[in-house]
């Protein structure tokens, strides 16, 4: 028992672990954007049962253009996707223990990874649920609007992360880094 808690470079690795450690990343990733542009995209449908004017027309084009861009291309498609994607891979070849149980996580980045990135992970985690939040109170077209364009971004990722993640266990020329800490000395 004590050798599963041991590190990658003191045991020799299981490959069922590190596909399951793997599968496990990829699909508890993909299920929680998957959830959230379920629970998301219902409220968004909510909003053509009102009459909508031109301006909100207006508004919900330029939102969605917006989110895609700015959330899906340069958030997710530049920045987590190819992350996320090479942590897949990263833990497919070096599983632990905790990192297979908590493998979402891992991959997402909220530990075992470079200390700025950490940071950078739980302070944008923290402003999504304060968004949300404060989302939750606009009334409809509004809140319909504003998850519509979420979703638009979130359904990006999901097509990049599926994307990258292939790409990393296809693609020798796969050149994302994973962000792990250095060792410490």
């Amino acid at each position: 028992m004590a050798d599963l808690f041991a590190t990658p470079e003191t045991r020799r690795e299981t490959p069922v672990l590190g596909m399951f450690a793997a599968a496990w990343g990829l699909g508890g990733t993909l299920a929680i954007l998957g959830w959230a542009v379920y629970r998301l995209g219902l409220i968004g449908l909510e909003t053509f049962s009102h009459p909508l004017s031109w301006y909100h027309w207006l508004a919900l084009l330029v939102w969605v253009a917006f989110m895609a861009h700015s959330e899906g291309y340069k958030g997710f498609q530049r920045g987590f996707s190819p992350r996320v994607a090479a942590r897949i891979a990263f833990l497919h070849q070096h599983p632990t223990l905790l990192r297979t149980l908590l493998a979402p996580l891992f991959c997402m980045g909220f530990f075992d990874i470079e200390r700025r990135r950490q940071i950078v992970t739980f302070c944008l985690t923290l402003g999504i649920i304060v968004l949300v939040q404060l989302v939750s109170m606009l009334t409809q077209p509004w809140r319909g609007i504003v998850d519509i364009g979420v979703v638009v971004g979130l359904a990006w990722g999901i097509v990049s992360l599926a994307i990258f993640t292939l790409q990393a266990f296809t693609d020798d020329s796969f050149a994302h880094s994973p962000q792990m800490p250095a060792p410490r000395q």
